[in-house]
């Protein structure tokens, strides 16, 4: 680093103390010593407290490369106020707790569990087949879809929102209407020139993220999906056409094909466990086996 940039420190802080300009231009000479020299990196200590040191590298990894003088001493700046505060506080923390043996204790309890979870994920990965039949998730959903009931009113149908003056309206009417194999290519050729929005929906969809879109007023949605196909709705700009070809409302079967997904990591999950549970009891009973276990 150039003594100029420690000038255009000094005028940058100006305004500040004398002891914050010193601390400044001390992190810019630190952020200017950038990482490695050739292909050795540099360890020299940037600072010592409390026995700690806190080296050059460290500083390096966190300043991004196209960083600007000011921008990397003020990065740096936080950060080692950061470090310098955490060892402090952890310092007088270790002097000041009386139950360190406690904390000692539970620290290498967590580390004994996440190693052993570690393990345990790399067995899984390497030893369960993650790939689940249809004839698996099948058989599972009969089994178990008397359980699999919907939280909400699920449809299948079309939603088109045309401009008030929009043309053609008897026409489109019918074909909303109908929404038979013709009539839907009838509507999206004519929307590409005529609607503002037009969603066919073939898979199930939440009703209530339909009737976000729509100002219609529904006092009891279930009753409204399963007892009307066909709605219209307009406010002062806009006209809204809802056909429902297929409703299922809260309570009944969630349907296959919804279902699917969940189902099969709720397999794959079962496997995973059941392997890990078959591990844990192999490893017990061979090493009781192999006399590995003294019990006295």
């Amino acid at each position: 680093m150039t003594w100029s940039k420690v000038l255009e420190c000094r005028t940058f802080v100006y305004s500040s103390s004398m002891k914050k300009c010193f601390f400044i231009i001390l992190v810019l000479l630190v952020v200017s010593c950038k990482g490695k020299i050739g292909d050795t990196v540099n360890t020299t200590p940037v600072l010592e407290v409390a026995g700690q040191f806190l080296y050059h590298d460290e500083i390096d990894k966190i300043i991004p490369p196209d960083a600007s003088v000011i921008d990397s001493a003020d990065i740096a700046d936080r950060y080692i106020r950061k470090w310098v505060t955490e060892v402090l506080m952890y310092d007088n923390a270790r002097r000041n707790i009386t139950n360190l043996d406690g904390i000692n204790k539970l620290v290498e309890e967590y580390r004994k569990s996440l190693i052993i979870h570690e393990y345990e994920q790399a067995l899984v990965r390497q030893r369960v087949d993650s790939r689940i039949s249809d004839a698996e998730i099948l058989g599972f959903y009969e089994n178990y879809k008397s359980n699999m009931l919907l939280e909400e009113n699920i449809i299948k149908g079309l939603l088109l929102i045309l401009p008030k003056d929009a043309p053609q309206l008897d026409e489109v009417n019918a074909w909303v209407r109908s929404a038979d194999t013709k009539s839907l290519e009838k509507i999206e050729e004519y929307s590409l020139k005529n609607a503002i929005s037009f969603d066919y929906f073939n898979t199930w969809t939440p009703f209530s993220e339909i009737i976000k879109r729509a100002p219609f007023v529904i006092e009891d949605t279930r009753e409204f999906v399963t007892s009307r196909r066909f709605s219209e709705v307009s406010d002062s700009t806009k006209l809204y056409y809802l056909t429902i070809t297929s409703a299922i409302p809260t309570g009944g079967v969630e349907p296959f094909e919804m279902a699917k997904e969940k189902i099969s990591n709720t397999i794959l999950n079962k496997k995973k466990t059941d392997f890990i549970i078959d591990f844990e009891k192999s490893i017990y009973n061979d090493a009781i086996k192999q006399g590995d276990v003294n019990f006295f």
